[in-house]
């Protein structure tokens, strides 16, 4: 064989070794690999009269359970039931509008869907997210959007970096002009994540904005824990919170971005530990914030007890005794355009809600407070949110 014959030969080998790969009798191929992988499978799938349909394949399960403490109806975990092809299932519904984290309980290990690449990061662990369109201002609609950033900084009263999650309003981006802000604050079980993504607070402002009803703005939404958090747990992190907040966040956000600072132009309001963090910054802080906002919350402790869940029992001179020289301060207060409540009537705080509204009217505040039905959810936390954000900066 020539020289020439033997170069085509080679290179016609090396063609078919890149081309067409040799397979060995084990592998599978493409077809065998789906169908090692289970059956194709949707989940969640929301139909139009937002019944939600949630499925996993598990072969070997002998139990699944739904996982998910705001989807109404759904108690201590909806019973999936095995069909053909190893596919578990079961249909809640139907359900109000609005987002709902769940997860899946297989033969008790919980585990996320693997079928949905949607998620929403609470304080100890991430779920799978599921919105269930049907109400304008919280569903996505072709209006225009802001945008939702992860901004990392360091604080220097913590000695570490942290996280806080940034709303911008449609046309930030041009450069153009100052923008008054909201800082917003998530629940003890929460974190920085959770108001943009199970709370829908982006897509709610964008459709405000929209419709007229609320003025472009930034929207803050910082990590109100400042270590590793559970229930009953040290009481001092709350104040390590508020100075990361007065020493590092806000000053982060005016050098960094194109806000008045002016009080007329912010606003701060939580919900549950949210809304507590919200009064120990912005009482003593008073003369920095025009509006305050407490979502089914108020002063912990001023019954006798603490927080939601907590075994820890106030100790040290009472919210009252620490902020007198402000509560009782009547120029402040002149500066406060909107100081607004709202708890759920079969919420566990509203006790502390009414008794924490009744002490500041008794210092001479002018407070509004409503009332709702439901509990300590986010189908409440959104609709507050809703009412709230349209009243600022007016």
């Amino acid at each position: 064989m020539n020289p020439r014959t033997q170069l085509a030969l080679l290179l016609s080998l090396i063609f078919q070794l890149t081309i067409c790969p040799v397979v060995d009798a084990q592998t599978p191929r493409p077809a065998e690999r789906a169908r090692a992988g289970g059956p194709q499978i949707i989940s969640p799938e929301v139909s139009a009269d937002r019944h939600v349909t949630f499925r996993i394949v598990a072969p070997k399960a002998e139990r699944v359970r739904l996982s998910g403490g705001d989807i109404p109806g759904n108690g201590p975990g909806a019973e999936l039931t095995k069909g053909t092809n190893d596919v578990w299932e079961v249909v809640v519904g139907p359900l109000p509008p609005g987002a709902y984290r769940y997860n899946f309980n297989v033969d008790g290990l919980s585990v996320i869907d693997p079928r949905n690449p949607a998620t929403s990061e609470s304080n100890n662990n991430v779920w799978s997210l599921v919105p269930v369109p049907g109400d304008e201002l919280i569903d996505t609609r072709e209006v225009p959007h802001g945008a939702v950033c992860s901004v990392t900084y360091y604080s220097s009263s913590l000695k570490k970096f942290r996280r806080m999650h940034i709303y911008t309003p449609p046309g930030y981006e041009s450069g153009h002009g100052k923008f008054p802000v909201f800082y917003l604050l998530h629940g003890a079980s929460d974190s920085d994540d959770s108001w943009s993504s199970v709370g829908r607070a982006g897509f709610i402002v964008d459709n405000l904005i929209a419709a007229k009803k609320a003025k472009p703005m930034l929207v803050v939404m910082p990590a109100g824990h400042t270590s590793p958090f559970r229930f009953g747990g040290p009481r001092s992190t709350t104040d390590e919170f508020v100075q990361d907040f007065v020493t590092d966040i806000l000053p982060y956000v005016e050098k960094h971005y194109r806000i008045n600072a002016d009080r007329k132009e912010r606003a701060i309001a939580g919900l549950s530990m949210g809304g507590g963090q919200t009064l120990n910054i912005g009482i003593p802080h008073l003369d920095q914030f025009a509006y305050l906002g407490v979502f089914s919350s108020g002063v912990f402790g001023i019954t006798g007890g603490g927080p939601r869940g907590s075994t820890n029992a106030p100790s040290g001179p009472s919210f009252e005794e620490k902020n007198r020289s402000v509560l009782d301060n009547a120029s402040l207060k002149k500066g406060l355009k909107l100081f607004w409540f709202a708890t759920g009537k079969d919420d566990g705080l509203i006790t502390t809600t009414r008794a924490t509204v009744d002490m500041f009217k008794k210092h001479g505040f002018e407070v509004a407070f409503k009332e709702t039905e439901g509990a300590h959810t986010w189908l409440n936390w959104r609709q507050y949110l809703l009412e709230f954000t349209p009243q600022l900066f007016q």
